[in-house]
């Protein structure tokens, strides 16, 4: 389907680029080692099966869900960039 130059794999492999790239930053920021005792944001105790199931766990539950809602809020407009290189 890939015209011009490309070959015909290469819009795959591209993706498969994105993807593995993707996986490779949400690897890099995750922690490891020890968790802490007590929640750095709040110092509420981090109960001990959290610290075990999270490695390098830094925050309380509250606090994480907090982070996530607010790393959810940023985000990439995929349409709005599509839409604006169209015009």
């Amino acid at each position: 389907m890939a015209g011009g130059w490309t070959s015909d794999t290469s819009v795959q492999e591209q993706i498969d680029a994105t993807v593995e790239d993707a996986i490779r930053r949400a690897r890099s920021r995750l922690a490891s080692g020890p968790g802490l005792p007590h929640c750095e944001e709040c110092d509420a105790p981090i109960p001990e099966a959290r610290r075990r199931a999270v490695p390098g766990v830094r925050l309380c539950i509250a606090c994480q869900d907090a982070e996530d809602r607010s790393r959810q809020a940023v985000g990439f407009n995929r349409r709005g960039s599509k839409d604006s290189q169209l015009r």
